[in-house]
């Protein structure tokens, strides 16, 4: 990257107590929080606008970044997230037809910190082996080395942080259809009027409302507040036919409220042909729900690249995902839930589903952006369950 002026250099400071120097691009001020490493090549506009990123340090391994510059399609929420973006090398001049601004531009208006500069793949090397790092984005040359690693280690962690509640919508809206839809899932080919259902927001990326549009669903987006006698309420006047939990931050552990909510929505029998179906955060809450428990992994998975297996057919995709805890195997037993689907490089639990209801989860992301569509059957599987649910009653 060239520059008319000298950058000015930022540093990087770890909680294991590493410090990384290099130069900022983004704005000229610090940020905060967990330090995670995402493996895409490429997406990372997708990544930087998704909300489950909120409360962290956004480190990309791919070496080069920002060559795509910014645009207004490739945005999977109303802003930047992330609490600041490490890159080895960054590229201020972007190609691509559809891009408007520059990355460093687009961080600085946000008021996120970048650096770049810095060994990445050292970093990931140790995130990998120390596991969760807080860390802390610094433009201060009046701060110690030591001092930023103490500011680091008090960091607020993401184990038991409710970071969803402030992640979605406050209050009920239908989401636009002409916000875009893709096209790049089947559409429902007999031209069946649209299907109502409820998305619970806990962050979502708007990825998950187009792909849903795309299978024939008009989702109507719920906060995270909404109460489960005003979900049953919708469910049983047919105001919607269907519940989907969406992505987003922090702790699942954390969302006490929303565990009860769909606690009392999968335990009522009134409501047991009602679809309730869940994405990342959301499956891990329909596993808490039912009585599971989750685990906070050791450096998460983020990327595009994830092999997944379906137990029952052996059937292998690859996938997009996004997540630093996980559902507890063991505690799936007893409860009711069957593990559908597994992660191939640590036999992490991928999926979940109940043989007695329409009930099921995904911990990786069927919506992609960015990543492969091998998953997206999963919106076709929720709107199938939702039509049976139609065909049935009439």
């Amino acid at each position: 990257m060239t520059h008319s002026t000298e950058p000015k250099r930022v540093r990087l400071a770890l909680s294991t107590g590493e410090i990384f120097e290099g130069y900022s691009f983004g704005a000229p001020n610090g940020g905060e929080g967990e330090v995670v490493f995402n493996t895409a090549m490429s997406g990372y506009q997708e990544s930087l606008s998704d909300p489950s990123y909120t409360g962290q340090i956004l480190v990309q391994t791919a070496p080069m970044i920002g060559n795509t510059g910014m645009n207004a399609r490739d945005m999977e929420s109303g802003k930047i997230q992330v609490a600041g973006m490490v890159v080895h090398e960054y590229v201020d001049e972007y190609s691509n037809y559809r891009s408007a601004d520059t990355l460093g531009s687009r961080l600085n208006e946000s008021g996120i910190p970048g650096i770049y500069g810095v060994d990445t793949r050292a970093i990931a090397t140790i995130l990998r082996s120390e596991g969760a790092v807080q860390g802390v984005i610094s433009c201060d040359d009046s701060l110690s080395d030591n001092e930023l690693v103490q500011q680091a280690r008090s960091a607020k962690s993401m184990s038991g942080t409710d970071y969803a509640s402030g992640a979605g919508s406050s209050e009920v809206r239908d989401w636009d259809a002409s916000s875009g839809s893709w096209g790049h899932l089947d559409t429902d080919s007999n031209g069946n009027q649209a299907i109502s259902i409820g998305l619970i927001d806990c962050g979502t990326k708007d990825n998950i409302l187009r792909c849903l549009v795309d299978v024939g669903c008009k989702p109507i987006v719920l906060p995270i507040t909404t109460t489960a006698d005003e979900i049953r309420t919708l469910l049983m006047e047919g105001k919607i036919n269907g519940v989907f939990l969406s992505n987003g931050p922090g702790d699942p552990a954390a969302l006490t409220d929303l565990i009860s909510c769909v606690r009392e929505l999968v335990t009522d029998d009134r409501l047991a042909r009602f679809p309730i179906f869940g994405i990342c955060l959301g499956h891990q809450i329909l596993a808490l729900a039912h009585g599971a428990s989750t685990y906070k992994l050791k450096f998460g998975h983020r990327g595009v690249n994830h092999p997944i297996v379906e137990l029952s057919t052996g059937r292998v995709g690859i996938t997009s995902q996004n997540h630093g805890f996980a559902v507890d195997p063991d505690s799936c037993v007893n409860v009711g839930l069957r593990v559908t689907h597994q992660h191939l490089n640590d036999d992490t639990v991928a999926g979940l589903s109940r043989d007695d209801r329409p009930i099921a989860g995904m911990q990786y992301h069927p919506e992609a952006s960015p990543g492969p569509h091998d998953a997206s059957d999963f919106f076709n599987r929720f709107a199938e369950a939702v039509r049976g649910l139609e065909a049935s009653v009439s």
